[in-house]
Order: C-alpha cells, then structure tokens, then sequence
C-alpha cells in the first residue's frame, strides 16, 4: 500500500539515481525499529542497486526533492514470514566458547554448503541450545514514513 502525502512525482526519481532519503520505520504496535536519524542522516542508495528493500525502492520512484510518502510492506515485500523451520536445537558443546552464551546473543551458523547465517539464541540450558535463525523482523509488516532530501 503506498499513500503519497506530498508533492506529485511526475519526473522525480528513476532507476539509477543515487538518492537520499529520510525515514522512519515503525511496526504494527508503533514501535520504531529504524531510523535515519539513528543512523546519523540521511539513507543514500543506488536506486535498481537492490541495496534497500524492493519495495522501498519501488516507493520512492517518481518522488521529488521534499515530497514525502507513507508505506507498508507486508512481511512476503520485507524479511518474509516468520518459519519454524528456522528454529533449531543444538547440542550445547557443538558452540565454541559455549561457557560464554546467554539468551538473545547473535552467532553466526555455518551452514553444510559453507555459508554462515546470523542467528539469535532464544533458549540455553545446561545441554542445549535454541537458535532462531528468522531475521529479527520476519512476520512483521513494516511501515515507513519517507521523505526524499536529494537526487543525483
């Protein structure tokens, strides 16, 4: 769903731009996950770079210097949905430094084909421990409020 507050995007923005924009993302129950102002300003990215969310990208196209648009992406257009496949249990002693572990560290997983893939311990005990390896945002609609500040 796109919903433009301001301005008309006639010409604005197009594929291989170099764009910056503020934002602020928030979830269903308002809570802000990001922002550019938590990153220090501005986002800039190469639009069509697939730096940024699709839909992020898709949203800005034809927006103007100043123009602003409030979206929301469903989880299939953001980190996709939540999947219990993701969760696993794992012998305790299979962790290096394992003496060291507590609930919410992130770990990078390897994976049989050699990749590694980031994954958030969600339950330890004495024997085991519980990874989610869902990104931190999978299952949520997110909700952007965007501004565009510059276009080159």
């Amino acid at each position: 769903m796109i919903i433009c507050l301001e301005g008309d995007g006639i010409l604005g923005v197009k594929i291989g731009d170099i764009v910056a924009v503020e934002y602020i993302g928030t979830l269903d129950n308002g809570g802000v996950f990001d922002s550019s102002e938590s990153q220090g300003g501005p986002l800039e990215f190469k639009v069509g770079g697939g730096q940024v969310l699709q839909g992020f990208e898709d949203a800005i196209l034809g927006m103007e210097i100043g123009d602003k648009r409030a979206i929301v992406l469903e989880p299939s257009q953001g980190y996709g949905e939540y999947s219990k496949n993701l969760v696993e249990t794992i012998p305790r002693s299979s962790i290096p430094n394992n003496e060291k572990l507590t609930k919410d560290t992130m770990l990078l997983v390897s994976l049989p084909d050699g990749s590694k893939m980031p994954a958030t311990i969600i339950a330890i005990n004495e024997e085991s421990v519980t990874l989610d390896m869902n990104h931190p945002l999978a299952g949520e609609a997110l909700h952007f409020e965007i501004k565009v500040v510059g276009i080159s």
